[in-house]
């Protein structure tokens, strides 16, 4: 979900940015704002889990298929590959201040593409994460390939790691039973089958890159206890946070593009009032 700013996007943001979200109760809040600034401003060891949908650098001016029509694959300036390097220097970055937010034994989940998931993979390497699963979401009714050269994508990775190292005295939180339990009582694997956002979950609007809250509840289920604080720095619609909430966790957020700001307020505001 976006967050790669230009200057152009940044003053704009900073021009037209909606004012912050907070739920009366104090269980979530939404920033419209660069997820660099917005995670600098958090204390060390302030959150529990984080689970994001960064860039996946798709944005490269070719086709993609949108219900059954041909379209172009951009979806904005976020999005665009600043070439290898500049690619995997961004994803360094915002995942050394998600490991600096994270308590001992934090957990995060970063969902992506191939595009992007192998970056992210080897800069948790770099930075010392220790990778738990790579949890593969199945598409029951994806897009068609259009160029007829490979195979129809049907999957995206979700790496799940933790901050606590191997040996370390603090335990990462895994709610085994949970997991097993809705599973018809066998241990659960690591691929799992959910269909995209359907329109119930639009009904706020749309964003190009949502994720189904089934597969985020389900994340956040099995790694967080109830009343734990959950973090995404690439907030976009809001799914994370509506995610968290539902399954009785806590919330903090940011985005840095304001109609997407606003879009995911209004999906936590009625979630928060029960609409």
């Amino acid at each position: 979900m976006p967050s790669r700013s230009t200057p152009k996007a940044r003053a704009n943001a900073a021009h037209s940015a909606p004012a912050p979200w907070r739920a009366d109760d104090g269980r979530a809040e939404l920033h419209c704002a660069d997820q660099r600034a917005f995670l600098a401003s958090l204390p060390d060891e302030s959150v529990d889990c984080v689970w994001t949908d960064p860039p996946y650098f798709l944005s490269n001016d070719g086709p993609t298929c949108v219900a059954g029509k041909r379209r172009k694959v951009n979806k904005g300036e976020w999005d665009r590959s600043q070439g290898l390097t500049g690619d995997h220097q961004f994803n360094l970055a915002w995942l050394a201040e998600c490991q600096r937010v994270l308590r001992p034994a934090g957990t995060i989940w970063v969902s992506g593409t191939t595009h992007v998931y192998l970056s992210v993979g080897m800069a948790m390497m770099e930075l010392g994460f220790r990778i738990l699963n790579d949890i593969v979401w199945e598409k029951p009714n994806p897009p068609p390939n259009l160029g007829c050269r490979c195979f129809t994508h049907s999957t995206e990775m979700i790496l799940w790691a933790t901050k606590a190292p191997r040996g370390s005295r603090h335990r990462h939180v895994f709610n085994y039973d949970a997991m097993k339990q809705v599973n018809d009582g066998r241990q659960m694997k690591n691929v799992w089958r959910f269909a995209a956002p359907g329109a119930d979950e639009k009904r706020h609007g749309r964003h190009p890159t949502q994720k189904p809250l089934a597969l985020i509840e389900r994340c956040i289920e099995a790694s967080t206890l109830p009343g734990q604080r959950v973090l995404d720095p690439f907030a976009g619609s809001g799914s994370t946070g509506v995610a968290a909430l539902r399954r009785g966790r806590t919330f903090v957020g940011c985005e840095i593009e304001p109609d997407y700001a606003r879009l995911a307020a209004a999906r936590l505001h009625a979630l928060n009032d029960g609409a």
